[in-house]
């Protein structure tokens, strides 16, 4: 009975995003100036996020504090629901696979939303990532990235794709390395790695009672006279180290 419940509050909640991409998102723009638009969006986006945490019983322990804006976020990469897990706590563009505009709703929200999207591989559609990530940093909005370039375990944190830091460079943008890790029977189900498909992957999670996760918001990295190289060095060895240490004792646990 639970999953069903949970099933159908997803279903609504999708439903709720189709509305929100489709004729909430282009009424803001044609009322609005660009800048209140945008603000209006980045609330709502931010509710939406915050239903679909709630409605997968995220437990968060929260350690540091996210930026204001205008940084660049780099994470350890776990799973789809990394996604929810920080974009709930402040407004910004993810960078994600272009395998996403794939998934059914899901999808077509994350195009609406304002993804990112980058295709591995393709030299021209790399560098056309980069100038969206280099206008919105110029902007000073908060841009968060996954520079492993795939899912893991969540035991370890495999080498960054550093030209996703470039944009920091060339914009004098901060970076703060944010380390995530599924705790309890979640850090067994959460990995969404090798094939899984996001259906099954997300019937079994609504299967479970609650998911734990700590999120640390480690500290900020100032850019100057670092190269993307030594940037993403110190970055990865910042979110390594969080992994190996764990949660702080002072983190302090919410439900959301």
């Amino acid at each position: 009975m639970r999953l069903y419940y949970k099933l159908s509050q997803i279903v609504l909640l999708f439903g709720y995003g189709l509305l929100l991409a489709g004729l909430v998102f282009p009424a803001l723009a044609l009322a609005l100036s660009a800048q209140r638009a945008k603000r209006q969006r980045d609330a709502l986006k931010l509710h939406w996020l915050r239903l679909f945490s709630s409605i997968l019983r995220l437990t968060v322990t929260l350690t540091g504090e996210p930026p204001k804006a205008g940084a660049l976020l780099v994470s350890n990469h776990i799973s789809w629901m990394d996604i929810v897990v920080i974009g709930r706590f402040l407004p910004a563009y993810f960078v994600a696979k272009s395998d996403i505009l794939g998934w059914p709703v899901i999808g077509y929200l994350a195009r609406q939303g304002g993804t990112i999207f980058i295709r591995r591989g393709d030299k021209r559609q790399i560098k056309a990532t980069a100038e969206q990530m280099l206008w919105a940093l110029k902007q000073q909005s908060t841009v968060i990235v996954f520079p492993e370039g795939t899912t893991t375990n969540g035991q370890d944190v495999l080498g960054f794709h550093t030209s996703l830091l470039q944009p920091a460079l060339l914009t004098h943008a901060p970076v703060q390395p944010v380390a995530l890790q599924y705790q309890g029977p979640a850090a067994l189900h959460a990995p969404f790695i090798g094939d899984d498909a996001f259906l099954p992957h997300l019937l079994n999670i609504l299967r479970m009672d609650h998911i734990d996760v700590s999120v640390n918001f480690l500290p900020l990295i100032k850019v100057a006279g670092k190269d993307r190289i030594s940037l993403g060095s110190e970055a990865r060895a910042a979110i390594l180290a969080a992994i190996v240490d764990g949660p702080e004792a002072l983190a302090v646990p919410s439900l959301a």
